[in-house]
């Protein structure tokens, strides 16, 4: 088994706080896992745009004053049904690795 991710519900829910630009929601993942995870432009804006075409984000051109025009991204009521699908389907991931791996703690293994 590989070890799994779910990039796409984690962009989902730093934009359950309001709509971003992709810098803003990769700086926004990497804050809140403690710097732990960090999505790079290469992969960050083919999940924006698949997530899009899904329906889950929408994309809007926002102004700035002497700077060039950026898109920000926010969620959709879709895409706030379909992050709580992925959210249970990770819970449950979560839940059955954390059981196999219940027996590390027991383990006496030196660290030398």
């Amino acid at each position: 088994m590989a070890y799994r991710t779910d990039t796409r519900a984690l962009v989902m829910a730093v934009l359950t706080g309001g709509p971003l630009h992709g810098y803003g929601i990769s700086k926004a993942i990497r804050e809140r896992s403690g710097s732990a995870l960090k999505l790079g432009e290469g992969q960050l804006y083919p999940i924006l745009h698949e997530l899009e075409e899904m329906g889950c984000v929408v994309a809007e051109w926002e102004m700035q004053e002497g700077d060039p025009p950026r898109r920000v991204y926010a969620l959709t009521e879709k895409g706030k049904k379909e992050l709580a699908k992925r959210a249970a389907k990770w819970s449950e991931f979560t839940a059955a690795v954390g059981s196999v791996l219940s027996v590390a703690p027991q383990l006496n293994v030196s660290h030398e």
